[in-house]
């Protein structure tokens, strides 16, 4: 699926029950979705065997990559290596570009899927 990024606000989408990611484009070695987060709303800390690059389009939060915990803002980036801690928490309406390679498996989201059921972001 070929992409082209632009200033279109279209694909912006949030749920009022749990982060939206939306599709950009996926590929046999790369995923990219726009992941949009209402206040209070996070993809709790985990720790899948892939790749991942956050970042921060629009709004305030905080980011986990490895063993940092930090501020988040319009124009920060995280990366976080395989196997590497990464989670992010909105404190604001808050819009990222999030990249993964290689595109995650069912076995990926494990630890995601158990933090939003518990209600647990770190």
């Amino acid at each position: 699926m070929a992409a082209i990024l632009g200033s279109d606000r279209d694909a912006i989408a949030f749920r009022p029950e749990r982060f939206n990611p939306v599709l950009v484009a996926s590929g046999s070695h790369m995923k990219a979705v726009l992941t949009c987060l209402e206040p209070g709303q996070f993809i709790p800390v985990h720790h899948p065997g892939i790749d991942m690059l956050l970042i921060v389009l629009e709004g305030e939060g905080e980011v986990v990559s490895g063993d940092r915990q930090e501020a988040a803002h319009p124009g920060t980036v995280i990366f976080a290596p395989a196997g590497e801690a990464r989670g992010v928490r909105a404190e604001t309406r808050l819009i990222a570009l999030h990249v993964v390679s290689p595109p995650p498996t069912e076995k990926d989201h494990v630890e995601v899927t158990a933090g939003l059921k518990e209600g647990k972001w770190l």
